[in-house]
């Protein structure tokens, strides 16, 4: 039987994104490893596939890769073209902003990025492609213990900007029935896609809060959500999807968070699942690809609890 070689890097942020994110525990991070070393074959190109960008999207492609190498094991057979290889796939995450440096340094493969891609890396990656995975889009979540949850359903854009630039420093602030307790405004650090959609679709010019909990993984966003009854956050919904009934999801300008409003546009703050990559796939990362955007990977994208693209 062939040694089982698929490894993921996993780093600490990864690990908790494991955790929270798609309900595996935190010894996933026992098969970890630092090697990438590259294999290549006979005529000199590698036939590993290197991941490292969003710790949202990190989760789906790391179990996607999973199922991919369980099923088949090599490369060739999975397709008789390809070569007599095990299957090799190693997933990072970083921040939607690392994926594209690393596309841009040549040091992964494909950047996984859940946002736009900025005209600036678009320019700085050499024959720039991009891949949609699926769909997502940030949530105003609260802890269900939170009393405002009790009255209020729907914030609009301007109490969403109050309670996070600070504005509103209790919950007294947002209605004078809810308790005088801290807002605990919990984010993405700079480097997660989520920080730069939320920023360009509700803040516009005003900043978050500078005490803001800076977190560095959505699915470590979701459980600073669950630990504390007077937080707030911006989640993922696909992350919030696989933790509901831990945290409440709020309407935002009278508009809820479903696949149906996300899709229709109606729900306003929503980005692209993206893998990016620099030139033409090789035959066995085209492979790879094939899998992520058929019909196995758009269910995968779907369970985890995201809009796929088919």
């Amino acid at each position: 039987m062939k040694k089982k070689v698929l490894s993921i890097l996993l780093t600490a942020a990864m690990v908790m994104s494991m955790a929270v994110g798609c309900g595996s525990n935190k010894s996933a991070s026992t098969d970890a490893k630092d090697d990438t070393k590259t294999e290549a074959s006979a005529d000199g190109e590698s036939n590993q596939i290197l991941f490292n960008g969003s710790s949202t999207l990190a989760p789906v492609i790391t179990s996607i890769a999973t199922n991919f190498f369980d099923t088949y094991g090599t490369w060739k057979a999975y397709d008789s073209s390809l070569p007599d290889e095990d299957i090799a796939i190693y997933v990072s995450a970083g921040g939607s902003g690392q994926g594209t440096k690393a596309v841009i340094d040549g040091t992964s493969t494909f950047g996984m990025v859940a946002r736009s891609v900025k005209d600036e890396e678009k320019k700085a990656i050499k024959d720039e492609k991009e891949y949609q995975v699926g769909i997502d889009a940030l949530t105003i979540a609260v802890n269900p213990e939170n009393p405002v949850t009790k009255i209020i359903d729907d914030l609009s854009t301007e109490q969403i900007v109050s309670l996070f630039s600070g504005e509103y420093k209790t919950w007294k602030d947002l209605d004078a029935s809810l308790p005088d307790e801290e807002v605990v405004v919990i984010t993405r650090d700079i480097n997660g896609g989520a920080h730069e959609v939320f920023q360009k679709n509700i803040m516009g010019d005003t900043e978050v809060k500078s005490d803001a909990i800076q977190a560095s993984s959505m699915g470590e966003l979701v459980q600073d959500i669950i630990d504390n009854p007077y937080a707030i956050g911006y989640a993922s919904f696909g992350v919030a999807n696989q933790n509901a009934g831990k945290v409440v999801t709020m309407k935002v300008n009278g508009v809820e968070p479903t696949k149906e409003n996300i899709i229709n546009g109606s729900y306003i703050i929503q980005r692209p699942l993206l893998l990016v990559g620099s030139g033409e796939p090789t035959a066995v990362q085209q492979a790879f690809l094939d899998v992520v955007l058929g019909d196995e990977g758009q269910k995968t994208v779907e369970d985890m609890g995201f809009i796929p693209m088919n």
